[in-house]
């Protein structure tokens, strides 16, 4: 393993060989056909034959074709823990469905944790991760948040790298797509009382994927939401909980509906100001006429502090610019220079247009996307879509 260091704060992107060995041995759960979470499974060493081909099914890939869709994979990792709250004794499995029982917590009321990575693969066939242990901190957070037992850093770390390397088949070439890893921490111990559960897993998997917008590096298009609020102070919108996505799909969907590629959603109390697009995006940062200054939202309990969010002002302010973590409204995006979102889905986008509502039907349009290389939105851009993706 090496990891290369940017020169940002506390910024690595840790790089595989193509051709590395995972430096400890596969483990693959003997499990049911339904990939029970049983903890009576046993475990069993990767053999010879449980490898795939990299030659023999390539033709038949179609990575032109990707979209930001599920692929199946080879393996998952799974991890359970003990009495005592931690994790041990993790360790792959092949992909399958798990059985969970319908008195699980996370059936129940929704106590489950997601982080998303992603691996790129480069030229000469390394793969790079981007910060992978600042997801395993989040995930830690988000967990004690919500009464969940977590696996340490190092154990998040050793289990998305044996995840990776056991299904490097599936990472998309160079400018094809990357392979998303997702881990999960479930609550899958029963309860029927709105209590933690008694029991928790460790699960991840990982499949391919394109571009989450078509058209690859194109501006998009968002539209404000006015009535639909994503999140509301006291409650879990600066952590990935899992029960923060479902609320917002029915805007999402209007959204895509009337042709807009993504959603700017608004403070539930001051609903003038923006606060952020939903969970698996970066919010909105700005320039504007008077100098090298980038906006965004301040966090206040219901943006998510993300890893990307995080990384772009680091870089940003390390390259001059002064960034302002504060309330931001609506009108000062409709007199921005620019906007671009960021996000682990996305990377770095810039937001071609943005739309706004009034009296439900009259619509107002700001289009923000120019093509000059002098403008400050597009260098900065430029400069962190090199530096995050590809650097190592």
């Amino acid at each position: 393993m090496l990891l290369v260091h940017l020169s940002v704060t506390n910024t690595s992107i840790v790089q595989f060989s193509s051709t590395l060995k995972a430096h400890h041995q596969l483990r693959l759960a003997a499990t049911s056909s339904h990939g029970s979470f049983s903890s009576s499974s046993s475990w069993r060493r990767a053999t010879p034959s449980d490898a795939h081909s990299e030659t023999s099914e390539s033709t038949y890939r179609r990575w032109d074709s990707l979209g930001f869709n599920h692929v199946q994979t080879d393996y998952m990792y799974v991890m359970k823990s003990s009495e005592d709250g931690s994790f041990s004794d993790g360790g792959l499995r092949h992909y399958g469905n798990i059985e969970m029982i319908p008195s699980a917590a996370v059936l129940n009321y929704w106590q489950g944790i997601i982080e998303c990575l992603k691996a790129y693969k480069k030229q000469n066939g390394s793969i790079l991760l981007f910060r992978p242990e600042e997801n395993g901190l989040q995930m830690r957070v988000g967990a004690e948040r919500m009464c969940m037992p977590a696996p340490t850093v190092e154990q998040f770390m050793d289990a998305v790298k044996s995840t990776l390397l056991a299904n490097k088949r599936w990472v998309p070439p160079p400018d094809k797509g990357f392979l998303h890893i997702r881990p999960l921490l479930l609550g899958n111990g029963p309860v029927l009382t709105v209590t933690p559960a008694p029991e928790f897993t460790f699960l991840i998997y990982v499949t391919s994927v394109g571009n989450y917008f078509e058209g690859g590096l194109k501006p998009i298009n968002l539209v404000v939401e006015t009535e639909t609020h994503r999140a509301t102070p006291g409650g879990v919108g600066s952590i990935k909980a899992i029960g923060n996505y479902a609320g917002i799909m029915k805007a999402q969907a209007k959204a895509k509906a009337n042709g807009f590629s993504d959603v700017l959603y608004l403070d539930s109390i001051h609903t003038e100001i923006l606060k952020r697009r939903h969970l698996t995006f970066f919010v909105t940062l700005f320039t504007n006429q008077m100098g090298n200054i980038i906006s965004t939202p301040v966090l206040g309990g219901t943006v998510l502090p993300g890893i990307t969010r995080k990384s772009i002002i680091e870089i940003a302010r390390s390259q001059g610019y002064q960034v302002e973590e504060r309330l931001v409204s609506v009108k000062e995006l409709f007199d921005a220079d620019e906007v671009f979102c960021s996000g682990n889905a996305v990377s770095v986008l810039p937001v071609g247009s943005i739309t706004s509502w009034k009296k439900g039907w009259i619509m107002d349009t700001v289009d923000l996307w120019y093509l000059s290389s002098s403008t400050q939105c597009l260098q900065i851009y430029r400069w962190v879509l090199q530096k995050i993706k590809w650097v190592g």
